[in-house]
């Protein structure tokens, strides 16, 4: 799995008008290549209306569920080959903003995400890292010790990241309310796991090391990840963000016990803290493979809990209760099925989550090789749904 979730690439968008209006979308036939699009014209007037996912859970009336896809700002070979390095395409803000757009432009999803990994604080923590194509994330100098931790700084992103907030500003006035603006970081654990690895794991030895041999210290770079991430989530919101969605993939790698210890309580402290500066801002959790976490995750105080497809969507909405907004969770192996097997998977997805407070969307993000017409049908079909 990789850390870079809306950002890479899974598929991309080309044809020869390359961003067709919503009447001519049915008939959409995409090919698999890269082509950078036209640009959005500026609105000229404020749509007051909330966007529909935020009404949905908020529990508000909505006549369907409001959907959008992890992974689906793809990147594009033209921009690509003029600017190789992904750090330099996420972290231009006119890059950020045009990636962030292209699947809102073909697509119309309910939620336009931000362009962005959610490694992107590190730099601005005195954790140098690069994301080398082909390898993944490579942290250079991972630390092991106290005094290693004592090194990292807390993230000022008004410092580190200005080009997110400005991205994020111009995506709030291009997509001018007809969706929500998306912003995302990582949990403490996962950034932990990262960090602390050196990349990615299969394992997880070398963070299991640390919070069972030494966990003084993991705990420390815990609370420094869960400071900071309570500031770049205010920070996000502060600059149009409407949800910000927390990944914590590897917290799924703990048994519940050491999920209670190294993962729960720093989710809560981010949540408390955004919470008192921004309470109706919602925030969403996803850890894929959360079967066995899934009465724990609630506790974290967030508004949604995004499920994987492991889970069955009636027993998770079972199992999490009505006080809690749920996403997902279609597998993303079902966009390689044909149309009718896919339009069969999100009328059950959308049948078991029940009416309202349900965001329709894939158990994970978008799978490299899916057919692009595949994910214009799974939009077609979602946005014509009515409870």
């Amino acid at each position: 799995m990789s850390c870079i979730y809306s950002s890479l690439s899974s598929f991309s968008i080309s044809s020869k008008s390359a961003f067709p209006s919503s009447s001519s979308r049915s008939n959409f036939k995409p090919r698999i290549s890269c082509s950078v699009g036209g640009t959005v014209a500026e609105p000229k007037t404020i749509n007051a209306t909330e966007p529909l996912l935020l009404d949905a859970v908020r529990g508000k009336e909505v006549e369907r569920p409001p959907v959008w896809l992890m992974r689906q700002a793809g990147s594009y070979q033209t921009l690509c080959e003029k600017h190789p390095s992904f750090r330099e395409r996420s972290e231009n803000v006119d890059l950020v903003v045009e990636i962030s757009l292209q699947p809102w432009k073909v697509f119309q999803p309910d939620g336009v995400i931000l362009f962005s990994d959610i490694l992107t604080p590190l730099s601005g923590m005195n954790i140098p890292f690069d994301i080398i194509k082909g390898k993944g994330p490579v942290i250079f100098d991972p630390p092991t010790t106290l005094s290693d931790v004592e090194k990292v700084r807390e993230f000022i992103p008004e410092e580190s990241v200005p080009y997110v907030g400005e991205a994020l500003t111009i995506l709030r006035k291009e997509v001018n309310n007809q969706a929500a603006v998306l912003g995302f970081v990582g949990a403490p654990f996962t950034l932990a796991s990262y960090v602390v690895e050196g990349g990615s794991s299969k394992n997880f030895t070398k963070i299991k090391r640390l919070a069972f041999a030494e966990p003084k210290v993991l705990h420390s770079l815990l609370q420094i990840f869960a400071t900071s991430m309570a500031k770049y989530i205010r920070y996000q919101a502060d600059h149009g963000a409407q949800a910000v969605q927390i990944f914590d993939s590897w917290a799924t790698e703990l048994s519940p016990v050491d999920f209670e210890e190294f993962s729960l309580p720093y989710l809560k402290q981010i949540v408390e803290a955004v919470k008192l500066t921004h309470p109706d801002l919602p925030l969403i959790l996803y850890a894929s493979g959360s079967g066995g976490l899934l009465e724990r995750l609630p506790l974290t105080g967030v508004d949604v809990v995004s499920l994987d497809w492991t889970v069955d969507m009636a027993d998770g909405r079972r199992r999490l209760g009505p006080n809690v907004a749920i996403q997902g969770n279609v597998d993303p192996g079902v966009l390689f099925g044909s149309k009718e097997f896919i339009t069969n998977r999100i009328n059950d997805t959308v049948k078991k989550a029940g009416k309202g407070k349900h965001i329709l969307n894939l158990g994970h993000g978008i799978k490299v090789g899916t057919p692009e017409e595949n994910v214009a049908h799974f939009f077609e079909v979602a946005k014509g749904l009515r409870y």
